[in-house]
């Protein structure tokens, strides 16, 4: 990879020209160093999320390291910027990876997110991956915004933890949101990693490798869940395509926003 991490625009949401190895040091770097760090790995959706709103385009684009999840942001990255990148840098298996490392460094992380029946499974399929792997504390969502001095209330349940890595489960965008929140509150990296919980817990299934590799996903994951999902991928997938060729035509600038500064008051806990 490149030394200096380049960000380009995909749609207007920055988006890093990264691959596993590299996405685990910096994170690993940030841990050890004990820095403040955001991480999200977006997907066709979460580039869309950010496209249709742009205070939460100015957020992710104050992130440290956003690494494309989806083949197709792959695409637009080799596509638009001539990444040459032959892989792209799926959350739930960077979980893995960022997670093996923690377990080899002793590095405790904490998961925070979806319900409490999950990460009851969740918890003993980590540990039996990774025996050496310290699991500080677990604490599912409470799936409501959040109440005034609250942040700062489930920081400090983190720090006591001694926890050096954060596992962000809420869903696309609140766990972007709730990161992004949490960033000046924690000496630690946050990864929101979307439906990883529920990967690693055996509650969702992965689709066959030729699926993964042909940009597929999105229908196999339509077939498992069609009433929550048909609106994300019928309308956003299309939207997405025509985005991108505009962009690359030069018909649409897709001028990235400046990264956001200001404190979110108002976030899904």
């Amino acid at each position: 990879m490149t030394t200096d991490h380049p960000k380009r625009s995909v749609l207007g949401v920055l988006v890093d020209i990264t691959d596993y190895a590299d996405a685990t040091s910096r994170i690993m770097a940030a841990a050890r160093d004990r820095r403040p760090y955001a991480v999200t790995a977006l997907a066709v959706h979460g580039v869309m999320t950010g496209v249709e709103d742009k205070a939460h385009n100015a957020r992710l684009n104050s992130f440290d390291l956003v690494t494309p999840d989806g083949q197709p942001v792959r695409w637009a990255l080799n596509l638009l910027h001539g990444a040459n990148l032959t892989d792209r840098v799926y959350g739930p298996t960077l979980t893995l990876k960022v997670v093996e490392q923690a377990a080899a460094e002793g590095l405790p992380i904490y998961l925070y997110g979806s319900t409490q029946p999950t990460l009851d499974r969740l918890v003993p399929a980590l540990e039996n991956m990774f025996p050496a792997l310290k699991i500080a504390g677990v604490e599912p969502s409470k799936f409501r915004s959040n109440q005034p001095g609250e942040a700062e209330e489930i920081a400090e349940r983190i720090k006591a933890s001694g926890a050096r890595i954060v596992l962000v489960g809420l869903g696309c965008p609140r766990q972007e949101v709730f990161t992004y929140a949490m960033r000046p509150l924690l000496d630690m990296p946050l990864l929101a990693v979307g439906a990883a919980f529920d990967y690693h817990a055996g509650l969702l299934k992965n689709p066959p490798a030729w699926m993964q590799k042909y940009a597929l996903e999105w229908l196999w994951r339509l077939g498992l869940e069609p009433k929550r999902l048909w609106k994300r991928y019928v309308l956003l997938n299309p939207a997405y395509l025509a985005r991108l060729a505009a962009q690359r035509s030069g018909l649409w600038k897709a001028t990235p926003p400046a990264p956001a500064t200001e404190p979110v008051t108002t976030f899904a806990v």
